[in-house]
């Protein structure tokens, strides 16, 4: 069994875990206590750091106590196939974050995987900007991680963007990323932007979302990604950003080169919300609204580090 580092579980009613390494740094427990005492129940969200995925599943199928569980690096791929089915979403991204529970007729627990940062990174967006201004516009995703692969379906499936510019240090990572979700039948929408001339040529994105550490570019290859994102940031025609990395601080280079180009920001934390909002909902059958939004933020938000 994996090291639980977090207070007995013989102190809540039910429990969640977060499984991952390393996450001593996660907000997720502080969001979702937030959630569960905002909502009456003496429940919790507790950490599971470990690098033994297969222990942390035997405890999972063991625990009564449990509701679910979210998952993170480096797991989120390689739980799948433990996995008894998944989501739509949890298909098409390639990615889980989240463990929930169905029990069949015969009382027996099926094990189930969805992927709720897409709704996270959508809600940051619907939450913060007035209207909805983004269907039949580009959206934009710089990296070509698995947050990029979340980015793409909340701009192309929940947002409506069309078509969706990627741009990333790693240009293979973004041809694996093209390839999957052409595999899937997403792909004609998706351009690989590379260079600040194809940037000035194209229709300026609506809405952006940086999916990549909080970094100055030093190779010629990290240059060149800044130079587009600056080329689209530079555009007449201005949007919003969602700035993915909030931690260890929210003020990041990209986030003051959004705000100094005129371009609503918004913070990473949003996305943490939202997507925390969206497994507790899986988990409780509680509906997110804006007044349990509020608290929720209100309580990460007293814990952030603060901008320099």
């Amino acid at each position: 069994m994996p090291q639980i580092s977090a207070p007995d579980t013989a102190a809540f009613d039910r429990v969640a875990y977060l499984v991952g390494f390393p996450i001593a740094h996660s907000k997720s427990p502080l969001l979702h206590r937030a959630i569960y005492t905002a909502t009456g129940r003496n429940w919790a969200q507790l950490l599971c750091e470990t690098n033994d995925l297969h222990g942390f599943m035997s405890h999972l199928r063991g625990d009564a106590k449990c509701i679910g569980s979210g998952v993170t690096m480096p797991f989120k791929v390689a739980v799948i196939p433990q996995l008894d089915e998944l989501t739509e979403e949890g298909k098409a991204i390639g990615a889980v974050n989240t463990i929930f529970f169905k029990t069949g007729p015969d009382g027996s627990r099926s094990y189930c995987g969805t992927n709720t940062d897409c709704i996270g990174i959508r809600d940051a967006f619907l939450t913060n900007v007035r209207g909805s201004p983004y269907r039949g516009k580009p959206g934009l995703v710089v990296g070509g991680g698995g947050t990029c692969r979340a980015a793409i379906y909340a701009l192309q499936r929940l947002m409506g963007c069309v078509p969706v510019y990627i741009i990333n240090r790693d240009g293979s990572e973004v041809e694996a990323v093209l390839q999957e979700f052409r595999e899937r039948g997403r792909g004609d929408d998706l351009i690989h932007v590379t260079t600040t001339e194809q940037a000035r040529q194209l229709p300026a994105p609506g809405a952006v979302v940086s999916a990549v550490p909080d970094f100055p570019p030093v190779t010629e290859n990290e240059r060149a990604v800044r130079e587009i994102l600056e080329t689209f940031l530079s555009t007449t025609e201005k949007g919003a950003l969602l700035e993915m990395c909030y931690h260890p601080s929210p003020d990041t280079e990209i986030s003051r080169l959004a705000l100094n180009a005129g371009w609503q920001l918004i913070g990473g934390v949003e996305a943490m919300i939202g997507q925390g909002l969206a497994q507790a909902s899986l988990w409780t059958g509680v509906e997110a609204d804006n007044t349990l939004r509020s608290v929720v933020r209100d309580a990460v938000q007293g814990h952030m580090k603060p901008p320099t």
